[in-house]
């Protein structure tokens, strides 16, 4: 009986396996269709790049398919719909930076080995047979190390990779085959056709700049980070009933900004170092400062970080009641509404390519700044504790007290002041190992001071209550110190930026340039997806 409710239940497993399988290979063609829809409707660039490799393809393979000049080419046609595959890019600094490092390598790849062919063209085949195995070992291991250092790493990896597959290429077959020399020279005069053509599709049709590309992304980095403070502040304010009855769609809005600005590290060198091939100029005549692009955005990743531990006070298990949060409520949306307006200034003057005045800008701040702390020294006991405000109760005066009631106040302390400990380290004190022999110490102790405890009765729950609206205030504490870290962390970044503008040459300051309004309201953000493809296989 039980064998066959077994394989009973194997056959059903059986089925259902099959029914799973088969619903996802109908939903396959909808899904398939869908994402193919999305990925061109979130950037219209990429089916234009898509038809521009599509269009270099066809016709680098005519060196192939037409007779007359397959006559005069050869076989060597397919190095140049090789060249198109590996180099065609999507922006025009990568394509740049692809082709010429690979233009550079085969040439000077070329160049080189012909030279040590010729140094090794003597008599016997055994020395020249060592001569090239000797040669390509030290080449080989000298060109690699080389790819090890940094800039070279950085800026030239795949030229000298190049560099390292054609030297090779040619020194070997040059021990078989005598005629190489037109077998190189084919080559190199493919692979210039491909990359030649590659650099006109990318910089003459349609171009995608990858400096445009970069400076697009840092200003929509300072709007995305000033959107997510002035929505995360607004939010910790609102009642918790009315965010009850709310989706979540304002938590996924703060939390996308933020991941944009912490994800593009690779993104920002990338665009950086392609941006650096292009030729691309300021006002000036003079190089744009791609790199200083790089640290502006490695300074707001750095700021993100403080962002990312405030919008954490939304999500805390313990919150600080409204009438609490109502006492610095105008303070703190003052403040952040002044923060998230300073990263507006900014993004509005690389926007506009325009310095701003960071001095008034930082007046502006520490005004509000100071009136928050005005703020919070109005009402020092809900952040202090109630240790001051027991301090300020009048004392009584002291009386003599008999040995009996010095020992049994004594007693009293003593208790209270254990209570007091263990109330403080309860949290820490369960989670640990020690924690199950305190607990059976203080049940020891109950057992013993049992006498007492119609007099512990009452100080505890005094402390308790003490330190329970002592806790409430904690959060709100917590909450109040990020966003002065926030605004200190602030500084950095205009440094940054202003950095940008003087190596740039921004213009001067006009009055009209700052006129930024922030409202009180809450905001609506709309993210909109800046990710590039893929930068194509190595």
């Amino acid at each position: 009986m039980a064998e066959t409710n077994n394989n009973t239940m194997r056959n059903s497993s059986h089925w259902k396996s099959i029914y799973i399988f088969a619903h996802k290979v109908k939903r396959f063609p909808g899904l398939f269709r869908r994402t193919i829809w999305k990925v061109g409707k979130d950037d219209p660039r990429r089916i234009i790049h898509s038809l521009k490799v599509g269009l270099a393809l066809a016709l680098v393979s005519l060196l192939y398919l037409m007779e007359p000049l397959f006559k005069g080419i050869g076989n060597n046609a397919m190095w140049a719909v090789m060249t198109v595959v590996v180099v065609m890019e999507f922006t025009a600094g990568g394509t740049l930076s692809k082709g010429l490092n690979r233009g550079l390598g085969t040439l000077l790849a070329g160049s080189l080995a012909f030279f040590i062919r010729y140094l090794a063209d003597v008599p016997g085949q055994i020395f020249h047979a060592i001569f090239i195995g000797a040669t390509v070992f030290l080449l080989g291991a000298a060109a690699t190390y080389v790819r090890f250092i940094p800039y070279i790493k950085k800026n030239y990896d795949y030229g000298v990779l190049i560099f390292l597959l054609t030297f090779n290429l040619i020194m070997v077959s040059s021990y078989r085959i005598d005629n190489v020399w037109s077998i190189g020279k084919d080559r190199i005069s493919t692979i210039c056709i491909g990359v030649a053509l590659c650099l006109v599709m990318n910089l003459l049709i349609f171009p995608n700049w990858s400096g445009e590309e970069l400076h697009k992304s840092t200003i929509s980095k300072l709007e995305g980070l000033a959107k997510s403070i002035e929505v995360t502040v607004v939010e910790y304010f609102y009642d918790s009933e009315k965010q009850a009855n709310e989706d979540d769609s304002s938590e996924d809005l703060i939390s996308k900004c933020y991941e944009a600005v912490l994800d593009s590290k690779v993104k920002d060198e990338t665009l950086a170092s392609q941006a650096s091939w292009e030729p691309r100029y300021s006002r000036c005549c003079r190089r744009i400062p791609w790199q200083q692009y790089a640290k502006v955005g490695a300074a707001l990743r750095h700021f993100s970080y403080t962002v990312v531990a405030l919008h954490g006070c939304l999500q805390s298990e313990i919150q600080t009641p409204m009438s609490i949060r109502d006492l610095y409520k105008d303070s703190c949306i003052r403040l952040a509404q002044e923060v998230s307006k300073i990263l507006r200034v900014m993004a509005n003057s690389i926007r506009k390519k325009h310095q701003f005045s960071v001095q008034i800008l930082s007046n502006n701040l520490n005004e509000v700044l100071q009136d928050l702390d005005n703020a919070l020294k109005s009402q020092p006991h809900l952040l202090l504790g109630s240790r001051n405000g027991r301090s300020r109760t009048p004392r009584t005066p002291k009386t003599p007290k008999t040995p009996t009631q010095a020992t049994t106040a004594h007693n009293g302390n003593k208790l209270e002041e254990e209570t007091r400990t263990s109330l403080s380290s309860i949290k820490s004190d369960c989670c640990s190992p020690v924690g199950s022999r305190l607990k059976e110490h203080s049940r020891e102790q109950t057992k013993e001071g049992h006498g007492h405890k119609k007099v512990l009765r009452p100080q505890l729950s005094k402390i308790i209550t003490t330190n329970l609206e002592f806790s409430e205030a904690l959060p709100f504490a917590a909450f109040a110190s990020l966003l002065v870290e926030i605004v200190a962390k602030l500084d950095h970044v205009m440094d940054k930026v202003e950095e940008l503008g003087n190596m740039s040459h921004f213009k001067e300051l006009r009055d009209d340039d700052e006129n930024i309004v922030v409202t009180c309201e809450r905001p609506k953000v709309n993210i909109v997806d800046n990710d590039l493809p893929s930068y194509g296989a190595e």
